[in-house]
């Protein structure tokens, strides 16, 4: 699998890696981009481009005999505009780096650009590891042998493979399957040639003919749930084949040899029927739950988790974790222990910005020990609720925090001990080190209401406070720039804009009142900093993604605070009504739901308050919109007046969905994003000759700015 970019990437990559000093280290160090800059300029120590090509791990599971953990390495290249994706086989006792066994393919995304959880499953004997990978537009369950001596396809169908299992120790590989590739291109085909025809499952305000990726390609696209796509024949039945792994032989399962789906919330009754992701214990009698618990009124989910087991799925002999510990934490994971009545379970800690910590419950005696804490994320990759790699005796983990990268470390469950596996981002994290003191804030607002943050103070070449830039949703783990990765805050921070991400509140179904806290948690930070001294009232920039765009647009609209902002994706606007009504009734239940809504002549103050485009004498800053080809069509009703007035200025992304994901884009929109504040908030320009045309063009805009506030 890409064995000609393989070449090309060592040819132009080989320079930036660290060395291992093992001598069969360069193999894998090849893969794994271990970046070391020689000796970066002052500039350049960590520039946008650093924080776009910083390598994720994921999907960490350790081998059936404890000695091993098998894991997925991702890293951006800019050179090729894509993910290289690699999976990795570590011995546990830490005497040898990883080594390379597989290339896992282009890597497989969500509608909103978000990549797909990866999962490996061990052969039972230790020596291969199964997984599903894209690649030449074909998804398909491959196999790597844990010594690295090769890889191949296991399953060669007509259609994309959507799961599997091994089954009969090995032996057996069964997996599902939907429409085949040539029936979805046939589909696409043919509408193309006719015409398509527009009803509410179609995505108007995007391209309608291959426009959005799926299964590592672009293709033709149906709205699912909400606003998420699918491809075309989506919805075909789907059936199961099993191949035959020593002979290759495939054939159709029966119903009564399809796996049986793990146990779902609606499985469960009573109590139980809002529980969520429960886990059977491996002898597969038991079944952990999380259940969401206490007064939710107002609230999207109620504000507590409870910790509890059950002898079975019909919920005989429920035992609560009742330790403090396990009350009233916010649990996001649980796992049962091999071979113990131990459940392990992750408490995600809003109170320490997001900090991740282990705990064991015994389920037979109730007693609750830490096992293991952290600054950050401790799981099994970005998605907060992922799991580490377990056996009987150690957890593997991909550990992250505000200050520090990705890097794989190993836990022993007796005693809690520690140990560092793999770091990929060694150079980024030791530059880090040296040059950003990363903080945790804590505040609170006038109402009380408590708040944390991830500031990174500027870096000042002269006296007085410093410029602010803020960006509003979650702050987990590594944050580089906020949820979609937009604003490169340790780079705005290097180049004398402080930064600050904040962690949203407990979100509030009631529009006004999830905004207005929003608000009150900007406010009263930013009044914080300035009796502090650490940053300037008049020099205070906001970027968002999705709901932080909401927020943005709320905090231009019914505050004073900011000079400059930045947005990513659409708010709620007339246009967004008006296309989004395409969708009849789900979109009018979410309207209401979420925005108390109903169409602007029926709800018109409701639309007052809510959409940019009513509020246009409001929005007097200047404004970047970097927007997904998607999604940019919602917001033109707000945004041509506004690039007309001179107040914004409008970047459209092909392809794109909710969240960039095309390497280059993402560089672009980070580089566009620190030259826009540094612009407003500090009067400085990039010398660069290429981005003469942009600032000529901002120079036009704030001179226009500037005769509009003299009349």
């Amino acid at each position: 699998m890409g064995s000609l970019d393989r070449k090309r990437y060592v040819r132009e990559r080989v320079g930036r890696f660290a060395v291992w000093a093992q001598a069969r280290l360069l193999e894998c160090v090849l893969g794994a981009a271990l970046i070391v800059h020689a000796a970066p300029s002052h500039a350049e120590a960590l520039s946008p481009r650093r924080l776009v090509e910083v390598a994720d791990l994921g999907a960490p599971v350790i081998s059936p005999d404890g000695t091993r953990v098998a894991f997925r390495l991702e890293q951006a290249s800019i050179e090729r505009n894509r993910y290289d994706c690699f999976w990795y086989v570590q011995s546990l006792d830490g005497t040898s780096p990883p080594l390379r066994v597989a290339d896992g393919g282009t890597v497989l995304r969500n509608s909103a650009g978000e990549p797909l959880a990866a999962s490996v499953t061990w052969s039972p004997d230790g020596r291969w590891i199964y997984f599903i990978a894209s690649s030449q537009d074909r998804v398909e369950v491959w196999r790597a042998a844990a010594d690295g001596s090769g890889a191949a396809a296991v399953t060669h169908d007509a259609a994309d493979v959507r799961e599997f299992s091994l089954e009969q120790n090995g032996r057996v590989l069964k997996y599902r399957v939907g429409a085949t590739r040539e029936q979805v291109l046939g589909a696409e085909l043919d509408e193309y040639d006719r015409g398509i025809h527009v009803d509410d499952s179609v995505p108007i305000g995007q391209g309608l003919f291959r426009s959005g990726s799926d299964g590592g390609r672009l293709a033709t696209q149906r709205l699912g749930t909400w606003f998420d796509r699918v491809p075309l024949l989506a919805d075909a039945p789907s059936h199961w084949k099993a191949v035959d792994v020593a002979s290759g032989e495939t054939r159709d399962l029966a119903p009564s040899e399809i796996p049986p789906a793990p146990p779902a919330a609606p499985a469960l009754s009573g109590a139980f029927a809002q529980a969520w992701e429960p886990e059977k214990d491996p002898a597969g009698r038991r079944v952990a739950l999380l259940t969401r618990v206490g007064d939710g009124t107002g609230l999207l989910e109620k504000p507590d988790v409870q910790l509890s087991v059950l002898a079975d799925i019909q919920g005989h002999a429920q035992a609560v974790c009742t330790s403090a510990p396990c009350t009233g934490k916010e649990i996001t994971s649980v796992q049962w222990r091999p071979g113990s009545d131990e459940v392990l379970y992750t408490v995600t800690d809003p109170a320490e910005g997001l900090a991740q910590s282990i705990f064991g419950w015994n389920t037979r005696t109730g007693d609750v020990r830490e096992i293991a804490r952290s600054r950050g994320l401790l799981n099994g990759g970005r998605n907060r609720s992922s799991t580490c790699g377990l056996s009987s005796e150690v957890l593997v983990c991909v550990a992250a925090d505000a200050g520090r990268p990705p890097r794989l470390v190993k836990i022993a469950l007796r005693t809690g001990a520690q140990q560092l596996l793999f770091d990929p981002n060694a150079a980024l994290a030791q530059d880090m080190a040296r040059a950003m003191p990363v903080q945790l804030l804590r505040w609170r607002d006038a109402q009380g209401r408590q708040f944390t943050g991830q500031f990174y103070p500027a870096r000042r070449s002269g006296k007085g406070p410093a410029p602010l830039f803020i960006t509003y949703y979650l702050c987990p783990g590594f944050v580089r720039g906020g949820v979609g990765d937009e604003w490169p805050l340790v780079s705005l921070a290097e180049h004398g804009i402080a930064a600050l991400c904040i962690n949203q509140a407990p979100y509030r179904l009631d529009a006004a009142e999830r905004y207005g806290a929003g608000l009150s948690a900007i406010e009263s930070v930013v009044q914080r900093l300035v009796a502090e001294g650490k940053v300037d009232r008049g020099r205070v920039g906001m970027g968002g993604l999705s709901f932080g765009t909401e927020l943005t647009l709320w905090t231009m609209t019914h505050s004073d605070l900011l000079a400059a902002a930045s947005i990513s994706s659409p708010g709620i606007s007339r246009q967004y009504y008006l296309i989004g009504s395409m969708r009849g009734a789900a979109f009018f239940s979410g309207l209401r739901e979420f925005w108390q809504a109903g169409a602007p002549d029926e709800t018109p103050e409701r639309w007052r308050q809510l959409s940019p485009d009513l509020n246009l004498d409001k929005l007097h800053i200047p404004m970047l919109m970097q927007l997904p080809e998607q999604e940019y069509m919602y917001t033109l009703d707000f945004a041509v007046p506004l690039i007309r007035e001179g107040l914004a200025d409008l970047y459209v992304f092909p392809n794109e969905p909710h969240q960039k994901f095309q390497p280059r884009h993402k560089l672009a929109a980070y580089e566009r994003n620190l030259d826009w504040f540094l612009f407003w908030l500090m009067d400085h320009e990039d010398p660069d000759p290429a981005k003469a045309a942009q600032y000529a063009h901002w120079r036009s805009m704030k001179m226009r700015a500037a005769r509009s506030a003299g009349r």
